[in-house]
């Protein structure tokens, strides 16, 4: 019985043996492969880093937040801005469109010049129902360069008008009823009044005396009978074609005193469509570097 009790604790002896210590050493390299240790090296630099940026990014929220409070205190601090009166907002522009320094009112019916912002530089109002410009339309817009009025009604416009306007260069009247002209500004480099009823006696002696920028003029298809006086040096294109011009003199374009001057600018001047024969007039172009355009028999 006792050999028999022996055999069987022989037997069962390798099933209770105690597990090996738990080890931490090189052996595990053996267990995983060098492959699985570089990985799981990766992974906990990966996590590391992850970690540290993201403890990075609360460290930089936590900032900015300051930063925002610390501006937000200063915002209430400083004393809040007035507000604006009624008559210091923009112009809705409601009929027009308003862009840039630019307000485009054309084919809008309107028959007066619409309310304009303050900055505004160019206008264009073609082809409305305007009958007449006053000094009010522009009084607080001095920083007008171009003005637009082809195809109105305009028949009247005061003297005053654009007698502030220091800045404008375009001017463009075509296509109206005008039967005089009214003072114009002095830095002009375009004046357009074609298609208009504009006799001589609708434009003074002085009109374009002092245009000294004045490089293009068009009074085509108008009433004139005489080439407007005082035409300044700057004139580059001249268009007066389609009057009632009868004759001209040895003063129109030059200076029947002097016979050297020349006026070296002139680039074009059309007098076709006017009841009156060029050619009996040799001396009147005697100045010039091109003969205007027009009938010479």
């Amino acid at each position: 019985m006792k050999i028999l009790q022996s055999t069987l604790l022989l037997l069962f002896m390798p099933l209770i043996k105690p597990a090996p210590p738990t080890q931490q050493n090189s052996h595990i390299i053996s267990d995983y492969g060098t492959d699985n240790f570089e990985e799981i090296l990766l992974t906990q630099d990966y996590e590391d880093q992850y970690l540290d940026e993201k403890n990075i990014k609360v460290k930089e929220s936590m900032i900015i937040s300051d930063e925002k409070s610390l501006q937000m205190h200063k915002d209430e601090s400083v004393t809040p801005l007035p507000p604006k009166k009624e008559n210091d907002e923009m112009p809705t522009c409601l009929l027009c469109v308003c862009l840039s320094g630019s307000v485009y009112c054309e084919e809008v019916d309107i028959d007066v010049v619409p309310p304009l912002p303050k900055e505004s530089a160019y206008l264009y109002a073609r082809f409305n129902k305007i009958k007449k410009l006053t000094a009010k339309d522009f009084a607080e817009i001095p920083n007008l360069r171009r003005l637009d009025f082809t195809g109105n009604l305009i028949e009247e416009i005061e003297d005053s008008t654009f007698s502030k306007l220091s800045l404008l260069e375009e001017l463009t009247l075509a296509e109206n009823q005008l039967l005089k002209l009214p003072v114009l500004p002095p830095k002009l480099t375009l004046f357009n009044a074609k298609y208009n009823k504009i006799k001589s006696r609708g434009i003074k002696a002085n009109t374009f005396k002092k245009l000294s920028n004045l490089s293009f003029l068009y009074l085509d298809h108008n009433a004139l009978e005489s080439v407007p006086l005082n035409l300044p040096e700057s004139l580059r294109v001249i268009h007066l074609q389609f009057n009632n011009i009868t004759s001209i003199t040895d003063d129109t374009f030059c200076k029947a005193n002097d016979t050297r001057y020349i006026r070296n600018r002139i680039e074009e001047i059309r007098l076709e469509g006017n009841p009156i024969i060029l050619g009996k007039h040799p001396n009147s172009f005697i100045c010039l570097r091109i003969l205007p355009v027009g009938s010479y028999f």
